[in-house]
């Protein structure tokens, strides 16, 4: 199909395959939004993959080589090295280019960039608030960014034009593009995304050291302590570049999270059990206000649980058929299973449209299925 409508950049050089990388050169190249996506990667067979997967035109293992001719570069890599990167390709980048990188933390990076990168190169830092469990470019999605929250950090010395310019890209791929400085980002996802974590990777380890007396324990743990701890199963070495990174916001939201930990030993402890049911149902209240159709920094799952019946090689069946018409389980697990009976597994999808398709590819197959 011929596309009618101008290009927003003339040639995009994104460092750094992964999922984001790789998922927004898709986005780009399916929506027609600029006219050349350049990969640029370590890992040659990482740059095949992306041809192959047209998330990029085409790809080279050479930062300096590939950003030539460039408008638009989008720092891809992990958050600890875009600094060094950014440094790296400084001198060969040409006047005007817009320069935006992908990283979760903010404050130092646009700090350190807007001191070092050359006058003529405009820096505009930015965030998309949207991921997966699963990475690398064979994962990558050309509709992750669709209703998901695409943060831009701008500064009083950023180019209003590359700001504008930036914001209609990102909003071309389905994202709402939301603007906040550096430091008010960084605050509210220690909040909303680097808090959660730490606090689900906390509540496996305490659990851990009660198994560890009691070992049955995490036969316990089904289904609901899982969705509750599942962002605990992210990258180590990720997260660990992450906390150093955003060190004092983190900091400051785990006072506030120990405050109200503190308070609820002393009305556990006082038994204070009104007090114990107004902070339940503040918490129920506010939980209302999250919205529902809007993706966010921690992946969401939308479930389909089924039952199955007691048949040879129904599971199988069921993948089967959900993977020819193309729908992507992201999550399984058997909830339960009675001899002679069947069972009841539940389903995982990352998108809430996949699910639908899911929930009705089972039902047109006579299966018993619920959405939750």
């Amino acid at each position: 199909m011929v596309n009618t409508k101008p290009y927003l950049f003339n040639r995009a050089a994104i460092i750094g395959l992964g999922l984001i990388g790789g998922s927004l050169g898709m986005a780009f190249i399916q929506r027609n939004l600029i006219a050349e996506v350049v990969g640029i990667d370590l890992n040659e067979e990482t740059i095949q993959s992306g041809m192959t997967l047209r998330a990029i035109h085409w790809g080279t293992t050479d930062q300096r080589e590939g950003i030539k001719g460039a408008d638009l570069v989008i720092l891809g890599t992990p958050v600890n090295q875009i600094v060094p990167t950014a440094l790296a390709i400084a001198d060969c980048l040409a006047p005007g280019v817009i320069v935006s990188d992908v990283g979760s933390t903010k404050t130092g990076i646009v700090n350190r960039l807007e001191e070092c990168l050359p006058g003529h190169v405009l820096f505009v830092g930015g965030h998309p608030m949207a991921g997966s469990e699963q990475q690398g470019v064979q994962n990558a999605d050309p509709y992750l960014f669709e209703n998901a929250v695409y943060v831009l950090t701008p500064t009083p010395k950023s180019s209003p034009q590359a700001v504008d310019r930036l914001q209609r890209l990102f909003e071309g791929i389905g994202a709402h593009v939301l603007q906040l400085s550096p430091t008010e980002h960084d605050l509210l996802v220690a909040a909303v995304s680097h808090l959660p974590h730490l606090v689900a990777m906390n509540l496996v380890n305490t659990v851990g050291k009660i198994a560890e007396k009691h070992p049955i324990t995490w036969q316990l743990a089904a289904g609901g302590f899982r969705d509750t701890t599942r962002i605990a199963s992210g990258d180590p070495a990720l997260w660990r570049d992450i906390c150093t990174a955003n060190r004092e916001p983190i900091r400051q939201c785990l006072h506030l999270f120990r405050e109200s930990l503190d308070s609820l030993i002393h009305d556990l402890e006082t038994g204070a059990d009104e007090k114990i049911l107004a902070g339940l149902i503040r918490a129920k209240d506010l939980r209302t206000v999250i919205p529902e159709k809007k993706k966010g920094l921690l992946p969401g799952i939308f479930e389909v649980v089924v039952n199955v019946p007691d048949r040879p090689g129904m599971i199988a069946q069921i993948a089967n058929s959900l993977g020819e018409r193309g729908l992507n389980i992201a999550d399984i697990e058997i909830l339960r299973v009675r001899e002679g009976d069947g069972g009841t597994i539940r389903l995982g999808f990352t998108r809430e449209e996949t699910a639908a398709s899911a929930f009705e590819t089972l039902r047109e197959q006579g299966l018993v299925a619920r959405r939750r």
